[in-house]
């Protein structure tokens, strides 16, 4: 099974988000061949895991099944971007104006409890984000400049929420996209 870590977002949050999106959507048009994150499925990623045996998931999970001792805190989702940040954009985000020193504190309480049964973070740099598009082409030789100048007419504020714990998904994958499962939440102090 595909494991993940991540922050949930409320409704109204991801709400927001999706018609950011779809404004970005209706933005870029034929200039991009994108898979657009369902509004279902928009949160903000801690850890990727990938796959692991059920027993693995056991040991993942009791690991992890403890509060951490970062208090509640509040995201504030707001401006729009691309990584890599020059060449074709691969993704399309939105930014974390406030708590993403929160989120990266959590990001590093998940390396102490995951570097331990040898479960490596990625190699790049934790950045706080939540992934709205993952971009197949961008069509148009030397469009590159002009869409991520493009992506400062969108505007993007999805609003704030209030982040109590971090979630544990298994990720099922379809033809017609993943669904998200929480298998373990664990609160915040």
């Amino acid at each position: 099974m595909r494991l993940f870590i991540g922050v949930e977002l409320d409704d109204a949050v991801r709400d927001s988000a999706a018609a950011i999106a779809n404004s970005l959507r209706r933005h870029v048009g034929h200039r991009v061949d994108a898979r657009w994150v369902p509004a279902s499925n928009l949160h903000i990623t801690l850890w990727f895991i990938g796959n692991v045996t059920d027993d693995r998931r056991n040991e993942i999970l009791g690991a992890l099944d403890r509060p951490f001792t970062i208090s509640v805190f509040n995201v504030h989702i707001v401006g729009l971007g691309a990584f890599p940040s020059s060449g074709a954009p691969r993704v399309f985000w939105l930014g974390v104006r406030s708590g993403a020193e929160q989120l990266i504190g959590l990001h590093a309480g998940l390396g102490a409890r995951l570097l331990p049964l040898g479960i490596e973070p990625e190699r790049r740099a934790y950045s706080p984000h939540l992934t709205i598009a993952r971009v197949k082409e961008v069509r148009g030789g030397k469009a590159d400049a002009d869409l991520r100048a493009s992506l400062r007419g969108v505007a993007a504020d999805a609003g704030t929420c209030r982040v109590a714990g971090v979630t544990v998904f298994r990720s099922h994958l379809s033809p017609k996209g993943a669904t998200y499962e929480p298998l373990l939440r664990v609160p915040l102090q």
